[in-house]
This record gives C-alpha cells, sequence and structure tokens, in this order.
C-alpha cells in the first residue's frame, strides 16, 4: 500500500456506522417504550385471540387439505399481482414482446385456475 492511501476497508465505515445508528435507534425505542407503557398484567390479557372466541382443546389439530390448497391461491395470486403492476406502468415501453409475455403469464394462470374450479378446488364445504 502507497503512502497516503486509506485502506479499502475504510470506504465500508458509513455502512458500518449507518448500520450501529439503525440499531441503536431500535434498541432506544424498545427500552424507551418498555420504560413509559403502563404495566398492568391480566390473565384474560395473555389468552390467544381467536376471533372472539374463548380457545378450547388443543392448538395442534390437523387441519383440512383445503386449507393449504387456499393458501396456495393465495399466494399464486399475489405473485400475479407482483408481476402486473410493474408490467402496467412499463407497458408502453415493453412494446409487443412484453404484451406477448404477459399474456402467455396469464393464460397459464388461467389454466391452473380452470383445472381448480373444474375438480372443485375452489369449494368451501
Amino acid at each position: 500500500m502507497e503512502q497516503g492511501t486509506a485502506p479499502p476497508v475504510i470506504g465500508y465505515l458509513p455502512i458500518l456506522l449507518t448500520m450501529l445508528i439503525a440499531a441503536g435507534i431500535g434498541a432506544f425505542t424498545l427500552v424507551l417504550g418498555g420504560l413509559v407503557r403502563p404495566s398492568r398484567p391480566d390473565p384474560v390479557k395473555a389468552l390467544p385471540y381467536e376471533c372472539g372466541n374463548l380457545p378450547i382443546g388443543d392448538a395442534r389439530l390437523p387441519l383440512r387439505m383445503r386449507f393449504y390448497l387456499f393458501a396456495m391461491l393465495l399466494v399464486i395470486f399475489d405473485v400475479e399481482v407482483v408481476f402486473l403492476l410493474p408490467w402496467a406502468v412499463n407497458f408502453v415501453s415493453l412494446g409487443l414482446f412484453g404484451f406477448v409475455e404477459m399474456m402467455l403469464f396469464l393464460g397459464i394462470l388461467l389454466l391452473g385456475y380452470g383445472y381448480l374450479w373444474r375438480n372443485g378446488g375452489l369449494q368451501w364445504d
């Protein structure tokens, strides 16, 4: 290393400083919240909340397969929205190629949706 040049690690100093400040702010707010908030423990407040119903029985019951199917559908259609929004924003700049690619993507999703509908996967019994 030549005389008068800083080591390459110095370039990471602002990132380290930012991380330390962020961690400090997080720790400060947690400690301040613990000191300021009122502490009134109550056994009713410690119960798990399940849509207003009292929790009765074991929480480790197996769920029906329909629950998992609906959860996967939710994730699939959320991913679809994540892809559709940037495509819609850049629609003009993508041109015909972008349009064809998105129609192919939507077609594949519609095929899966049709399969589920035909086999009764969307009916909640």
